[in-house]
């Protein structure tokens, strides 16, 4: 009721409109002191920092790596690969399925390595043991080397299906990772190269260059001399007609080292491409 009665709402209807501006503009308004307050930023950098390095774990330690192309260049000499031996094709030579984390991250018991040769088909990595030359299986309607069927058997028997570590040292031409491997024996683990000369089925690999030994050229050459003067595996015969695994295949073509590429002339090969080429 208006007091006295000839008095206007005017006032009233003016104080009102205030009062509700007022309150709607409280409601938008962002009160930016509160982005400051630790009790937000501290949690916030805390969780962002959790993401980035969660993610950063991932990729460099838990990420499986499918094969050998996958593998970025600066791993090399720095990283080693843990998984799991699914096939051995030769007396020097492997494919390994990655199981990064091993069973910490759940490989064996929550994760299982695939067995059939289709589900493991470009999802292996090849790996090339470092330092070491077995003798030459028949490839190709070429002869095998004797004891080429020992040093397969042996290396078999003492990797495939076991879980391995390979120290990685490059790529080579057949797309191979040319690594140091180990395997666990027991308590103790054993270097597969190593054990390889020290049984005689395998001789210190011999290069012009890019011959890869992971600082272990000396020792591998001085468990090759113990095997000879014990006569084991290839070196128990006569070694007057002994052929080394680098001279087989040098004197049969077949060769590890790569092949320098042909390149046609710039000017031959752009008058191919336009006119074609004549025969």
């Amino acid at each position: 009721m208006r007091w006295p009665p000839w008095s206007s709402d005017a006032g009233n209807e003016d104080s009102n409109k205030k009062q509700q501006i007022a309150w709607a503009d409280t409601l938008n308004a962002t009160n930016w002191s509160n982005y400051a307050n630790p009790e937000t930023v501290v949690p916030t950098v805390v969780l962002t920092a959790t993401i980035l390095l969660s993610v950063r774990v991932y990729r460099l330690y838990l990420r499986r790596i499918p094969d050998a192309t996958h593998v970025q260049p600066g791993f090399f000499r720095k990283r080693s690969l843990f998984g799991t031996v699914t096939r051995v094709g030769d007396g020097d030579n492997f494919h390994l399925f990655h199981t990064p984390g091993g069973r910490l991250a759940g490989w064996g018991w929550l994760r299982k390595v695939p067995e059939k040769a289709a589900d493991l088909r470009k999802h292996t990595i090849a790996v090339r043991i470092a330092g070491v030359d077995a003798p030459e299986a028949a490839h190709f309607g070429k002869t095998a080397q004797p004891y080429s069927g020992e040093a397969l058997t042996w290396l078999r028997s003492y990797i495939l299906g076991r879980r391995v570590r390979a120290h990685i040292y490059k790529r080579d031409q057949y797309d191979r990772l040319v690594a140091t491997v180990y395997v666990r024996n027991g308590l103790f683990r054993r270097d597969v190269g190593r054990e390889m000369l020290k049984a005689g089925l395998a001789t210190v690999y011999e290069a012009k260059s890019g011959a890869e030994f992971g600082k272990k050229e000396d020792n591998y050459r001085s468990i090759e001399a113990w095997a000879k003067s014990k006569k084991k595996g290839m070196w128990a015969g006569s070694q007057k007609d002994y052929e080394s695994p680098r001279d087989y295949k040098t004197r049969t073509g077949g060769t590890e080292e790569p092949k320098a590429k042909q390149k046609k002339p710039v000017v031959k090969s752009i008058l191919s491409s336009i006119f074609g080429s004549r025969k």
